[in-house]
């Protein structure tokens, strides 16, 4: 297949750039997979589509504030030296990296990069003292503006800094910089482990009255962490499908979890994620357990779903609206299609979408939400 074949018309004044006023309110379109009917609904009857013994899976990573702005320091050799105020350096922390001696090494979309090469030091400032809070070496350089950065110790605690001194990493076709009300609304209510380059932004609906009714129904939930980060950001570059590749991204499987699934699997209960990253974090470790029980265990996925994939976990997903062309959008199709049937699944979503246009539902990551059972 190609990539290509997964566009559709979207009016850019259907991209929303704001949450909603309240939380919960989103609309959101049911699509029964078995028959191919499409209902209009809001999210907060979700309790309503879901059985008691469904057992439905959260992503709890935290979203961190990973946009920073910088300044190249007069010279590469002195780290101490005072900023070069000619030109602000916008960093996107990505990911963080593994380091044998706990250091913090991340990798970061830099704008503009041109210049930006292994060996240069950035500095970070307070945006209130305007003294440099932090300092970080470029270690190496790769493709399309992503670098390696590694910041020098300080004694404040990295997070902390970055909770000062960082913005909301918002989405780059969200047309305006970040309010305080994103440090919120950018996050899921359940969100709990920090790690995330950007928001699981289907769980973004989800408000604790909601969350309390699924469970007053009888309707198990239970937690993945999947770390948003690099793969998010970056466009697909390729023609075919079979030619997308993915970066990694840092996941946990929970033993809660995954005794929660096994039961669920045994019992022929139903699973329903919420988000994309539930889903790759899910059929990645059913890959993983190769057709025995899971196991609890932390790893990388860089695994890509798309039509013909079948699923040995996620049989329901809750998502928003995502980008023509995009592996997301190749995913939820992957999902449609009630046999390994690429045309099927891609015909089934490519038409729901396109009733969502006419219905002038909100798209990306502030936007509405679909349910396909």
């Amino acid at each position: 297949m190609l990539v290509s074949d997964f566009n559709f018309d979207l009016p850019e004044d259907l991209i929303a750039q704001s949450p909603p006023a309240i939380r919960g309110t989103s609309r959101m379109l049911s699509v029964d997979r078995a028959t191919g009917t499409l209902k209009d609904d809001t999210f907060a009857n979700l309790p309503s589509y879901l059985r008691e013994g469904d057992l439905l899976i959260l992503n709890d990573s935290r979203v961190i504030p990973a946009r920073l702005f910088a300044t190249r320091a007069r010279s590469p050799q002195t780290q101490a030296s005072s900023p070069d105020p000619t030109g602000r350096i916008e960093v996107l922390l990505t990911q963080q990296l593994p380091s044998e001696e706990q250091e913090n090494i991340w990798s970061a979309l830099v704008r503009p990069s041109r210049k930006i090469q292994p060996g240069e030091h950035l500095h970070f400032a307070d945006p209130v003292t305007n003294e440099i809070a932090l300092t970080a070496e470029v270690l190496t350089t790769g493709e399309f503006g992503e670098r390696i950065l590694r910041f020098v110790p300080n004694s404040e605690p990295f997070h902390a800094i970055l909770d000062r001194i960082g913005h909301m990493p918002l989405p780059p076709y969200i047309h305006r910089d970040d309010a305080a009300e994103d440090r919120q609304r950018y996050q899921t209510v359940y969100a709990n482990q920090p790690g995330s380059a950007a928001a699981p932004t289907a769980g973004l609906h989800f408000t604790p009255e909601v969350l309390q009714a699924l469970k007053t129904k009888g309707v198990q939930i239970e937690y993945v962490t999947l770390h948003v980060g690099l793969g998010t950001f970056q466009p697909v570059r390729a023609t075919h499908l079979a030619d997308i590749r993915l970066h990694a991204e840092h996941y946990t499987l929970p033993a809660a979890t995954a005794t929660a699934i096994n039961e669920a699997l045994a019992d022929r209960r139903r699973i329903i994620a919420a988000g994309t990253t539930t889903t790759r974090t899910l059929e990645h470790c059913a890959l993983v357990a190769d057709r025995k029980p899971l196991e609890p265990h932390s790893s990388e996925t860089s695994i890509f779903i798309s039509p013909g994939h079948t699923f040995r976990i996620v049989q329901g997903l809750l998502t928003n609206f995502h980008l023509p062309q995009s592996t997301l959008l190749m995913l939820v199709s992957a999902l449609a299609a009630q046999a390994p049937s690429a045309e099927q699944g891609r015909e089934l979503i490519l038409s729901a979408y396109h009733h969502a246009v006419q219905q002038r539902y909100r798209f990306f990551s502030y936007g509405d939400c679909m349910l396909l059972v």
